[in-house]
């Protein structure tokens, strides 16, 4: 299978070859509350393997949204070490379902853990990861970052950096990056570019600080994408912005 293709129109970057995509824990519950919607898990595997066919090499981590989250159990009273310490087993249960989802399709899947799990996943390994890269596999990176009082946007970028990838894909509810809360403001302007320094001194909450800082230093791009839109994950990866922000070293261009 080919990569996909974007449309001139649209395409604010050429087709990326190795990138690393953040989904949110609430990307695998579909309608649910919480836990998991296992058709929803499929579908994801499903896009992720159909890109894996085309050449694209991809790395994944997932949030535990769907399952815990820590802020909130410390807000209620739980020690926060150990309320993060709880979301970054939620991370491995997420990356586990989804590693056998991809399994079950006939894709390679490695899982690693920042906390690693003998028997379940093992310990981050950059050698052994970019070699399942190279093999045409799937990477899942779990357990955080191994530390409390970091979010999986910081996860994300750090692997991001480690693994040498064209660009960070985190994937959201809404069509990008806007000027201001598109919730409160359906007029918003969106962004089809965004500079770095703009994001800054705009405040625009792109990603969290550190995990920003770390993209922003490392020069790895980030594509800001609605993942509810049909082919989304493909059209990201081919620099299609008509739902997505392209967020990097680049001249800003706001659109609508």
């Amino acid at each position: 299978m080919s990569t996909p293709t974007s449309t001139p129109e649209t395409a604010a970057f050429p087709p990326l070859r190795r990138v690393l995509l953040k989904l949110s824990g609430e990307a695998l519950k579909g309608p649910r509350e919480l836990g998991f919607d296992f058709p929803t898990v499929r579908q994801v595997a499903t896009e992720v393997a159909r890109l894996l066919e085309s050449g694209v090499q991809i790395a994944l981590v997932v949030g535990a949204g769907n399952l815990f989250r820590g802020k909130e159990a410390a807000r209620c009273g739980v020690d926060r070490i150990l309320a993060d310490q709880v979301g970054m087993l939620g991370t491995v249960m997420n990356a586990m379902i989804l590693a056998d989802a991809l399994r079950r399709m006939g894709t390679g899947a490695l899982l690693q853990s920042a906390v690693p799990i003998p028997g379940v996943a093992g310990p981050f390994d950059r050698e052994i990861a970019l070699d399942a890269l190279d093999k045409g596999h799937a990477v899942l990176f779990a357990g955080g970052t191994g530390h409390p009082f970091f979010t999986t946007d910081t996860t994300a970028a750090l692997r991001a950096a480690e693994i040498g990838a064209h660009a960070l894909l985190k994937a959201t509810k809404v069509d990008g990056v806007f000027a201001s809360d598109p919730d409160r403001n359906p007029q918003a302007p969106r962004y089809r570019k965004l500079a770095y320094t703009d994001a800054l001194t705009q405040r625009l909450e792109v990603m969290d600080a550190a995990a920003f800082s770390l993209c922003m230093e490392n020069r790895i791009p980030i594509v800001v994408f609605n993942y509810a839109r049909p082919h989304a994950l493909e059209r990201a990866i081919t620099g299609d912005t008509a739902h997505a922000t392209f967020v990097g070293a680049v001249q800003t261009e706001i659109v609508g």
